[in-house]
């Protein structure tokens, strides 16, 4: 089996709903490594992840916290399709999509791994604390250091709080990949 493989995936019944499989994009050996939750329409239909509002967030904070662009790092998600209307997808559909990200972490080289929510932060760390205990926090992990953070959705429906809390812990991502 190889990642490619992933495109043709039918292991949950979110392959019948999907437009596209969402694997990932940007350089997998990046240094820093964003990991969300499960493509929205907007990622659906343009095959990458983080392309709608929540993206255009999170790269906005990236660039002015940490300076780096979304060329400058792998995005991916934990879930490579669209559960339908955006809901959190389903246990069985986060173990289904497990296989998929066992081959992506191979080929990350990324020194920081930050997670984006708490669906992303429990499959990555299998912590079952709340996002306010777990943010800003770096954990060490297979992956890396991992340093979990809000979802930009949320910063998006709970407003200036959780962008001032993404903020901080992106500052944290700063001081670890320059050290």
């Amino acid at each position: 089996m190889k990642l490619t493989d992933a495109l043709t995936c039918q292991r949950c019944s979110l392959a019948a709903t999907r437009t596209q499989v969402v694997i990932g994009s940007g350089d997998i050996t990046s240094r820093l490594v964003l990991v969300g939750e499960a493509p929205g329409r907007t990622e659906d239909e343009g095959g990458q992840p983080f392309l709608g509002r929540s993206g255009q967030l999170l790269f906005s904070l990236l660039l002015e916290e940490v300076g780096l662009t979304r060329d400058d790092c792998y995005i991916t998600n934990v879930v490579k399709c669209r559960p339908p209307n955006n809901r959190t997808p389903t246990t069985s559909e986060l173990r289904a999509c497990r296989a998929w990200w066992d081959l992506q972490v191979p080929l990350m080289r990324s020194s920081v791994t930050v997670t984006l929510g708490l669906t992303a932060t429990r499959a990555v760390l299998g912590l079952r604390a709340p996002m306010a205990e777990l943010h800003g926090r770096a954990v060490a992990s297979d992956v890396g250091v991992v340093l979990p953070t809000y979802h930009p959705a949320a910063a998006l429906r709970q407003g200036p709080s959780v962008v001032a809390v993404m903020r901080s812990d992106l500052r944290q991502v700063r001081k670890l990949l320059d050290s």
